[in-house]
């Protein structure tokens, strides 16, 4: 990425800083902007129950992820089993 190339902030920042930002000031009544609360993280999870029988339900979950955070999901692999949840060693489970 070059010094001169500018990128494009996401909508929900966007949103924030030009409208959300400004109330927030007006209601707390604060001073200067700087005090109003920030955006820091915004973390988004998705739980595919029967996934663990059914692999397509957790492709399926993660092409959704993909498309509302515009990122791709991280899909871990359990590390050890549990009879109550009927997951397996080493089975796919839903991306969080």
């Amino acid at each position: 990425m070059t010094p001169t190339a500018t990128r494009e902030l996401p909508r929900l920042r966007r949103k924030y800083d030009e409208e959300l930002r400004a109330q927030l000031q007006a209601t707390l009544g604060l001073k200067n902007i700087m005090e109003a609360p920030g955006l820091v993280k915004i973390s988004v999870n998705c739980g595919v129950g029967r996934a663990t029988q059914q692999q397509s339900l957790l492709d399926g979950a993660v092409r959704d992820l993909e498309i509302i955070t515009g990122q791709k999901p991280v899909v871990t692999k359990a590390r050890k089993s549990i009879a109550s949840f009927k997951l397996r060693e080493g089975t796919r489970s839903a991306p969080w």
